[in-house]
């Protein structure tokens, strides 16, 4: 069978049924307290979470559960649903002991089929990222689905979001895990990109459709992020935050863990900077993640291939770019390039027009990742 199970898909229904219940005793904040809950037997799941009143009405909605009626949900809304007992379904979820009975799927299960063919990296972090934070992830996206990896990410605002463009730029493969209904855009400000990923991989949830997120779903998410991918990678995270609990996750299940390193006074370099203290893998580029999926000798095939020579600049504008570090000004640009402030002025649109320099703040200029 290549979708789900009508037991599967019942359980599934009766977690969507339930979510308002399983808010009330999960805040979203105990990582292992959601696991144990996922985990139980329906009722012992219902009578963990529901009061009286909720848990007659669970019941109730079980007796009356039809699964014909379901499909036509799953048709009308364009979702397909894959089950532990279908070939498709990804193989790294069967290593949760919280397994979810169920995946609903956007976008088609062929799609999410081949996505799986080749190894996952999830990539996750802050919602509130830095500029750079931003620039280095859309790069490691680019990279890693330009070496034909798919990139995994949650859709958030900042890090998930910028993770998923650079995979779409590089026109590679990515996988967006919600928590809530794949049919259900969340955030609101990534309407956009939700329809550009869905137009081009799949999207993925353990909720039915019609569901909202809750606060307990999105660390119960992160498992299913972890879990389909090989290695987890935090670009940028306060410490704690649900990007650490993914990483959590990750070490639990035996994946490899990375983090890219940043300021040591910014708040959002603590989580990666701690991970990076306790033993986690060093990443500063896609060829850093090859190297520890593949080995070495991938990584420097990788790095050769992206070193091949690109067309030469105009002087101008190579000295420019020479001249720009981190979070420098015009002014400063102009006096390390020997050009005067309008030749620079115009030399940075033009480099920025390239995807070469970035900026920020008022009048702040750095290279582009990669650049």
């Amino acid at each position: 069978m290549s979708g789900a199970c009508a037991e599967c898909l019942r359980r599934g229904f009766l977690v969507g049924h339930l979510a308002p219940s399983i808010a009330r005793v999960l805040d979203g904040r105990g990582r292992r307290r959601a696991g144990a809950v996922l985990s139980l037997p329906e009722a012992q799941l219902i009578a963990a979470v529901a009061s009286d009143t909720a848990a007659a009405r669970a019941r109730q909605f079980l007796k009356g559960w039809n699964e014909g009626e379901a499909r036509a949900v799953l048709t009308a809304t364009a979702v397909e649903a894959v089950c532990g007992h279908s070939a498709a379904y990804p193989p790294g979820l069967g290593d949760l002991e919280d397994a979810p009975a169920t995946l609903f799927v956007a976008g088609g299960l062929d799609r999410l089929s081949k996505a799986m063919a080749s190894p996952g990296v999830t990539i996750v972090g802050a919602r509130r990222a830095s500029a750079y934070g931003l620039e280095v992830t859309r790069e490691l996206g680019r990279g890693v689905a330009a070496a034909g990896l798919t990139v995994i990410s949650g859709l958030a605002l900042g890090v998930d979001a910028a993770a998923h463009r650079g995979a779409l730029e590089a026109g590679g493969t990515t996988i967006a895990v919600l928590a809530g209904g794949t049919d259900v855009p969340y955030p609101r400000l990534n309407r956009g990109l939700y329809r550009q990923l869905l137009e081009n991989g799949p999207i993925v949830s353990e909720l039915p459709p019609g569901q909202r997120p809750y606060r307990w779903s999105f660390p119960a998410r992160n498992r299913i992020m972890a879990a389909l991918g090989r290695m987890t990678v935090v670009t940028e995270a306060r410490d704690p935050s649900g990007s650490l609990i993914t990483t959590d996750f990750a070490l639990d299940l035996g994946r490899v863990v990375g983090a890219v390193p940043g300021q040591v006074t910014a708040a959002v370099s603590q989580g990666p900077n701690r991970l990076l203290r306790d033993g986690s893998a060093l990443i500063r580029d896609a060829g850093d993640v090859i190297d520890e999926l593949f080995g070495a000798d991938a990584a420097d095939a990788f790095r050769d291939e992206r070193m091949k020579p690109k067309p030469e600049l105009p002087d101008v504008l190579a000295r420019v770019l020479e001249a720009i570090e981190s979070g420098v000004g015009l002014e400063a640009v102009a006096e390390a390039s020997d050009l005067s402030a309008r030749d620079v002025r115009a030399a940075l649109g033009k480099l920025e027009l390239l995807g070469l320099v970035t900026r920020h703040g008022v009048g702040a200029y750095e290279r582009a990742a990669g650049c």
